[in-house]
């Protein structure tokens, strides 16, 4: 969701919780942000891959286009999909996302037509505590963990806020 749109149902949707959002992020290696798309609560984490890569811009030093691309792309079991997959291969990154245990069952009942398991790189997956670590960040913010905005649009713009500032915060520490 792009600030300024304003969808009907302000991105609360029923899920097992009760009315919930789901925020879907991009963070870089040390858990900044570098995109975000906000959805209902019952949204499924698949779909939205596609559409949080796109919002990536990483302005470049001097002149040049914006990075769009991350190299590697570190994901837990929600986004796991062929599709998914095939879309990361054809633009050149490197995915590392566990296979769901029904999916592996299923292409194991299949036998030699379901095809080679996903690879999957466990050492690069260690890393994934980073995006983790990145939205814990973003949730200090009491207003972000509990979503007392009643807009989707002003909801969005305290974690781009939230995000700034712990992009600005790591530009003036030392410390990751």
């Amino acid at each position: 969701m792009k600030l300024g749109i304003e969808p009907p149902d302000h991105a609360i949707g029923r899920s097992r919780g009760g009315l919930t959002s789901k925020l879907h992020m991009v963070t870089d290696g040390k858990g900044r942000m570098l995109s975000a798309v906000l959805t209902a609560g019952n949204i499924n984490d698949t779909t939205m891959m596609a559409v949080t890569l796109e919002e990536i811009r990483v302005p470049r030093p001097g002149k040049g286009r914006p990075r769009v691309r991350p190299d590697r792309l570190l994901a837990d079991k929600g986004y796991t999909s062929k599709a998914n997959r095939a879309r990361l291969a054809e633009r050149g990154i490197k995915a590392t996302i566990p296979e769901k245990s029904d999916q592996a069952a299923n292409r194991k009942r299949k036998g030699s037509a379901g095809g080679r398991p996903p690879a999957f790189d466990s050492e690069a997956y260690k890393g994934r505590n980073v995006v983790e670590r990145g939205f814990n960040r973003l949730k200090n913010w009491r207003g972000l963990a509990m979503r007392s905005d009643k807009t989707a649009r002003n909801y969005l713009a305290a974690v781009q806020l939230a995000a700034s500032l712990v992009w600005l915060n790591a530009s003036f520490s030392n410390t990751p």
